[in-house]
């Protein structure tokens, strides 16, 4: 059983765990920036080869959940386009290889590790401390925070 969680954006948070390996949870930030002279789909192919890439050193995944945003925010007009288009990257690949995959608001993420739904970044990031990680950014805690509510939902236990 593998499952992956992303959190969306430019620096893509992801945690993955592998109950065949003992349990771990494995996770980082991974960016995807694009260069002035790029295609604009550049960041959005890179986003594709990178979870091909994932899956080819992890193995067969069982699901995906992301950290699902709510564009009523005060972002830029170009952030619903670019995070559209992950999303549409994200669905392709799980449709191809017939991966469940899960939005989750970031709400409920929050309230799930911490107990408030409106908690700040560093109120999140110290309570996936408070449960043994290390991340080494708020993009890396809010995937392994998205870990943690998926384990609940798949009735995993952790160590």
């Amino acid at each position: 059983m593998i499952i992956l969680t992303l959190d969306l954006g430019s620096n893509v948070g992801w945690a993955l765990y592998n109950a065949d390996n003992e349990q771990v949870i494995s996770s980082n930030t991974q960016k995807f920036k694009a260069g002035k002279f790029d295609s604009p789909n550049k960041r959005w192919h890179d986003f594709g080869i990178w979870l091909k890439e994932i899956k080819q050193q992890y193995g067969e995944i069982n699901s995906v959940y992301f950290e699902q945003v709510d564009f009523l925010s005060s972002r830029s007009t170009a952030w619903p386009h670019f995070y559209g288009g992950l999303l549409a990257k994200l669905f392709d690949f799980c449709e191809h290889h017939n991966i469940m995959y899960s939005g989750v608001s970031v709400g409920t993420i929050k309230k799930h590790i911490t107990g408030k739904g409106n908690a700040g970044k560093e109120q999140v990031i110290a309570a996936i401390r408070a449960l043994g990680h290390a991340p080494c950014d708020d993009n890396e805690a809010d995937a392994l925070a998205l870990m943690h509510y998926a384990l609940d939902q798949e009735e995993l236990l952790v160590i």
